[in-house]
């Protein structure tokens, strides 16, 4: 059995993380889950065509697919810091770089990173 590569084994951790936070969240239909699939394909060709950028990967996927949902389905995943105001997604920081996290950038604080949104909001539905 050939080892897996570095390119692969970052694709298969972006898209763990990602369905990690889609499963927090309660939105891990099988139509998300496609949409966590395309943008792993999509990611794919990226990162063979820049593989230094491996380590961007899962915050590139977890942007992919928030926009897709916002698309499709609306703001996803909605922050669980502010309790007043206007309901407002979290953002991916940094957009491009290494050890992506979820941040509310209205209370300007980290809230989890990438893959651990469970953790951050009890697993409670953030859509």
């Amino acid at each position: 059995m050939d080892p897996i590569s570095p390119l692969e084994q970052a694709l298969h951790a972006a898209r763990a993380l990602v369905l990690a936070d889609l499963v927090a969240g309660e939105v891990a239909q099988a139509d998300v889950v496609s949409l966590v699939e395309d943008s792993v394909a999509q990611r794919r060709w990226w990162v063979e065509q820049w593989p230094d950028g491996a380590d961007y990967v899962a915050g590139l996927v977890a942007q992919d697919v928030q926009d897709a949902l916002l698309e499709r389905y609306g703001r996803w995943p909605l922050c669980p810091v502010c309790g007043s105001g206007d309901p407002h997604a979290l953002d991916v920081e940094p957009e491009l770089g290494p050890n992506p996290h979820w941040v509310c950038s209205q209370a300007g604080v980290k809230v989890a990173a990438v893959g651990s949104l469970g953790r951050a909001t009890g697993g409670m539905t953030s859509s």
